[in-house]
């Protein structure tokens, strides 16, 4: 079923030009957008179904910086700082609030891992708590067992997938902006090689700049501009219970289960990294370049089902731009749900926590987690096709760093002071051996 999400009213018309075209209204699309509008660009939200209703509705809600990658700290640290000035400044709720995240562990060589991270965290002026067994237990008081240590984020949070990238459209709409929905964009055309239209179901504007932010469709898309961008899903089930009794935690993880409270009271449940690999072909295409990435977690993922080849978001196909496309097919990716899946993870929650026993399932849903071979997400301008940036592959860390990374396109577009160094994050850094030959970028 699909997750719970808030619709935003929007215009059907489709300007016949814009300063910048936005494909994917995700989390990242829509910061972008309402960051190139804020400068006063006229720009164009296209979405294939309904704003967030794809992976951005479908995750946890963690905003953290607690066990970043080096390269991606900076962004998520930038995007704590914009999910708070989002709110004060456009009067939009997105559910943003710095309630501190808690890891509890049992594990020594866990806690050795996060001891480590933060030592690291210190030299760029980042707290982070480790906990000893007692103060893990007074922080871990709800789930009524002793730990032997964990760790508390004081200063990360969470917001509110089911309201965050419709409170982000709607502050876009005001600043004058055009979403469309239900409105896939098929391809682009160029001039002199550089980018000068986006060419969609409904018809074509002409723009200089076009931002990718497709989530998992992303690799089939640049596909069609001759442009190999190595990605691939994962097929992640979680739930939602009503609210329970007691002094539950606002977002409590460990290694058997993760908890989130929900804007409604009630709790968001999963199993950190579990998730099934549906074969598609470009699963395939890619496999060398991700068996590492598999090879790491082969204790959490299991082999999936044809599920992504009737998706389509993975196919090696060639559309053409007259024609409907995979993704007039499939407007909104709502993958069918691993129930194994959930009853594990319903079982584990309410052993750690008891006050969520004879808490119901409110709400159970799947969707696809797209990843680059180094967990890192591809925001950066192409040379194939000046004028194209794709912003894609955030494995699963997107919502959390959305608003940095919206804040970073709307630079790049526009040749701005970055907010933090870009070149960790373009995508040519796949060309090197490590990854393989991938050719264009």
């Amino acid at each position: 079923m699909p997750a719970p999400l808030m619709l935003v009213e929007s215009p059907e018309e489709l300007p016949r030009s814009a300063d910048a075209v936005i494909i994917g209204a995700g989390i990242v699309g829509v910061f972008a957008a309402y960051y190139l509008a804020k400068r006063g660009m006229k720009v164009v939200l296209l979405e294939k179904g309904r704003v967030g209703a794809e992976q951005s509705s479908r995750n946890w809600g963690w905003c953290r910086q607690q066990n970043r990658d080096a390269r991606e700290l900076p962004m998520a640290t930038k995007s704590l700082d914009l999910w708070e000035e989002f709110g004060q400044e456009s009067g939009e709720d997105t559910g943003f609030r710095r309630c501190g995240l808690l890891y509890l562990s049992n594990s020594e060589e866990e806690l050795a891992g996060w001891a480590r991270w933060r030592d690291f965290a210190r030299t760029v002026g980042v707290t982070t708590h480790m906990l000893d067994s007692v103060a893990a237990a007074e922080r871990g008081v709800a789930t009524g067992r002793t730990w032997m240590g964990g760790v508390f984020s004081p200063s990360d949070g969470t917001a509110d997938p089911s309201r965050a990238a419709p409170a982000v459209a709607r502050a876009f709409l005001k600043l004058g902006g055009t979403v469309r929905q239900n409105c896939a964009a098929r391809g682009i055309e160029t001039e002199g090689g550089r980018l000068s239209a986006v060419v969609t179901e409904h018809g074509t504007i002409r723009t200089a700049t076009a931002i990718l932010s497709g989530g998992a469709w992303a690799s089939s898309f640049c596909r069609q501009l001759g442009i190999r961008f190595p990605q691939v899903s994962i097929r992640s089930s979680i739930l939602s219970v009503a609210p329970g009794e007691g002094l539950l935690p606002e977002a409590l993880h460990t290694a058997r289960v993760s908890a989130t409270r929900r804007s409604d009271g009630g709790f968001t449940l999963a199993i950190s990294g579990r998730g099934r690999v549906d074969p598609t072909a470009q699963q395939i295409c890619f496999a060398a370049q991700f068996l590492p990435m598999f090879i790491r977690r082969w204790r959490s993922l299991s082999p999936g089902s044809l599920e992504g080849l009737r998706s389509g978001h993975e196919s090696l196909a060639r559309w053409r731009l007259d024609r409907p496309t995979p993704m007039e097919h499939m407007r909104i990716l709502d993958p069918t749900v691993d129930y194994g899946t959930i009853r594990l993870t319903y079982e584990r929650a309410t052993e750690l926590l008891p006050a969520l026993k004879g808490c119901g399932i409110t709400a159970s849903w799947a969707g696809y987690v797209d990843s680059t071979p180094d967990g890192v997400p591809a925001i950066g301008e192409t040379p194939v096709v000046p004028g194209f940036i794709l912003a894609a592959g955030f494995s699963g860390h997107g919502f959390g760093i959305g608003p940095g990374a919206g804040h970073l396109i709307a630079d790049i577009a526009t040749g701005s002071e970055p907010l933090v160094d870009p070149r960790p994050y373009h995508p040519n850094r796949f060309l090197s051996s490590a990854w393989g030959n991938v050719a264009d970028f």
